[in-house]
């Protein structure tokens, strides 16, 4: 009986082994993951790369760069060029726009700059500012100018006719307003930041709401993708898609045929500016013998003869010519 015993005790042994030992292990690893977590890189550090301020700006309202929420745009540019940044605001906040422009140094400056700074909505209409000088003038003693622009608060609907503010994609633009023209080019370096306060529950006037934003956030540089081709309208009922079609492409209708009538070919191709040519001439010849009609003076119309006299009374005779 012992012996069966002792074998089975030998047979179990590495797994009394592994059960004691077990423990250990689990407090070792859970010491060491503090220190593996303080040696490893932080979410917060690894994310401050979406801090890190924007170094481009663009030239139109088509390429204007994106400015994101809470980000810095530190852009070197060359005097005389146009900027232009967008951002995102949403109804009942209040954004302010602040510019600091270093200016070339004195001594390669040949008089004084003027520089100015403007908001447009989505609709590129400019909008107003409400405080801060959006005009900012330096002399060749300066060594850099601040502008900034406080804007209404975004409103959730706004009348047709109205300008207000409404949701969507604005726009800002940077420009030297009077500059010597020897100091057009000179290195310049602009600072910009947009803030905002207020949000959805300060929106006035209520009862309203804007179906969707005036532009959506732009993306400067960016295609769509494929997946997000619009297909072209069609008259006439798209084919069912084959079978062999790839999965994920897009199948495009065919363009919808122009309708025709008895007159399109007449109206059409090389001859058309011929017709238009004739009329015109054809209908200018009416109106000059119509005008002369009515200008001329009246021909064929006087008496052949001359007109006769009317009878006349006798002259009185005086009494001492009486005979």
């Amino acid at each position: 009986m012992r012996a069966p015993m002792m074998r089975s005790l030998t047979m179990r042994s590495p797994l009394v082994r592994a059960a004691a030992v077990l423990p250990f292990g689990l407090g070792a690893l859970l010491a060491a993951a503090p220190a593996a977590a303080a040696a490893s890189p932080s979410p917060a550090l690894s994310g401050s790369a979406g801090t890190a301020p924007v170094t481009t700006a663009g030239t139109t309202f088509l390429t204007a760069t994106p400015l994101p929420a809470g980000r810095t745009a530190a852009v070197s540019a060359s005097t005389g060029d146009y900027l232009y940044w967008a951002f995102a605001a949403s109804e009942g906040q209040t954004d302010t726009v602040h510019v600091t422009v270093t200016l070339p140094p004195s001594a390669d400056r040949h008089g004084a700059q003027t520089w100015s700074v403007e908001v447009f909505d989505g609709l590129r209409r400019r909008q107003s500012c409400t405080a801060g000088p959006q005009n900012a003038a330096a002399d060749t003693g300066t060594a850099s100018v601040s502008m900034s622009c406080a804007l209404r608060q975004i409103r959730s609907w706004a009348e047709p006719w109205s300008g207000d503010p409404l949701p969507g994609t604005y726009y800002v633009r940077l420009s030297v307003a009077d500059v010597p023209q020897q100091d057009l080019g000179l290195a310049a370096q602009v600072k910009l930041q947009v803030s905002a306060k207020g949000g959805a529950d300060n929106a006035q006037p209520e009862g309203g709401e804007l179906k969707a934003p005036l532009v959506p956030p732009v993306n400067a540089g960016s295609t769509a993708a494929p997946d997000a081709t619009a297909a072209a309208p069609s008259a006439k009922p798209s084919a069912p898609a084959s079978a062999s079609a790839a999965p994920g492409t897009v199948e495009v209708a065919a363009p919808a045929e122009p309708e025709s009538h008895w007159y399109s070919g007449l109206f059409s191709g090389w001859n058309t500016r011929w017709y238009w040519t004739v009329a015109g001439g054809a209908l200018a010849a009416l109106a000059g013998v119509w005008g002369y009609t009515l200008t001329r003076h009246p021909r064929g119309r006087r008496p052949a003869g001359p007109a006769p006299v009317p009878p006349q009374a006798p002259a009185p005779q005086h009494p001492q010519y009486r005979s």
